[in-house]
């Protein structure tokens, strides 16, 4: 899960009025005291920048660290080259916060709900989670909510984007990922930067997924390696698959009116129902071996499921879109800012159509009326 906070542009070295003003860009809170934290925190960030270039040419920088730091630059370069994401100062920079998340974001529900508490502002809108640069802060936070008999989840996020309008860095909390994640997650962050739908999170994630997707399928091809192991891949998307399913029963469960009693024992039966379910999944399919055992294992509230139905739920939609651009960039930029611009009731619409259009016919296929029944999926 990863944080999108948004900002004027303008250098707080110089202006430092500014902490105050950002603060009142990012939050979904009303205190000052948590306008406060995002300002001190993300002004700490923005100190501990150096542009990498200058530590690669420092002989004192540790060896792992500039390799890293080099391969980064030449994905960050290749994003702007090959994507045609943007070209700024983004992830051309490092920062050390000496800490293993940037920030924590807590989501929540009511209890028979899968609608997420959102948290509003001005520039990018409302969003689904609210950020604390503090593990404490946001533990705080949580018990809160929870007292008022809230369902929470609470995510450290390795990632931050200010949406472009900071240069925002590498950070040390990236670097625990493997190569091929770290290339990855710099291709999706700036996919926010080259386009951000205020009060549409689905929206902005999905497409931001499918970005870094295709863009490491790319980036893997151009550097001659093999393609990426469709057995990982195929675990993500069966378990994906699997607690979407699980969301979808959990809605019409809510929606049946049942008494409160009944739903609270529906409700715990489809996660016992869940868990069931993996086991089988991975007991059958993956030799035993499950990659999401942690996750299965702690406890499941609705939640701890919000993150699944943001972060992958048209994914299929923009990349039909894409197949439909023929795997061109600008085209496909351009419809998808298209799309981002109607109206909510029938942005939602088309990419319904869209992403039943990616199950049913593909659109590369679409160009040939004698293979699909109708190109009602295709959007010029």
């Amino acid at each position: 899960m990863i944080t999108r906070l948004a900002h004027p542009l303008i250098d707080f070295a110089c202006r430092p009025w500014v902490p105050l003003a950002a603060a009142l860009l990012l939050g979904g809170c009303s205190t000052l005291d948590y306008y406060g934290q995002l300002a001190r925190g993300h002004l700490q960030l923005l100190q501990a920048r150096e542009p990498i270039v200058e530590l690669l040419a420092d002989p004192a920088t540790d060896t792992e660290l500039k390799h890293r730091l080099a391969m980064a630059l030449q994905a960050r370069r290749f994003a702007s080259t090959a994507l045609h994401l943007p070209d700024n100062r983004s992830y051309r920079l490092y920062a050390d916060i000496q800490r293993p998340f940037v920030v924590w974001n807590v989501f929540a529900t009511t209890e028979f709900s899968l609608d997420p508490q959102l948290h509003c502002f001005p520039i990018a809108g409302c969003v689904a989670y609210r950020g604390f640069y503090s593990q404490g802060r946001a533990r705080g936070a949580a018990a809160l909510l929870k007292q008022r008999d809230f369902d929470t989840y609470l995510g450290g996020v390795e990632a931050y984007s200010t949406l472009g309008w900071f240069d925002d860095p590498i950070l040390n909390t990236m670097l625990r990922w493997s190569d091929e994640r770290l290339v990855a997650v710099i291709f999706h962050e700036l996919a926010h930067q080259q386009l951000y739908v205020a009060n549409d999170t689905a929206f902005n994630e999905s497409f931001a997924t499918f970005v870094e997707r295709q863009g490491l399928r790319q980036w893997r091809a151009a550097r001659g390696l093999a393609p990426a192991d469709p057995h990982g891949e195929r675990q993500r998307e069966q378990f994906t698959a699997l607690v979407l399913a699980s969301r979808e029963r959990l809605v019409q469960l809510y929606a049946s009116g049942q008494a409160e009693k009944q739903m609270r024992a529906g409700k715990q039966a489809e996660f016992a129902r869940l868990r069931a379910e993996y086991h089988d999944l991975r007991e059958r399919e993956w030799d035993g071996v499950g990659r999401y055992d942690g996750w299965m294992a702690a406890p499941l509230n609705n939640a701890k499921l919000l993150p699944f139905g943001l972060y992958d739920r048209w994914v299929p939609a923009f990349a039909d879109l894409f197949a439909q651009a023929e795997g061109d960039w600008p085209r496909f930029y351009q419809r998808v800012a298209a799309l981002g611009k109607l109206p909510e009731n029938e942005r939602q619409q088309t990419l319904q159509t869209l992403s039943d259009g990616a199950r049913t016919c593909p659109a590369a296929q679409r160009s040939k009326p004698q293979n699909c029944h109708s190109g009602k999926g295709a959007m010029q």
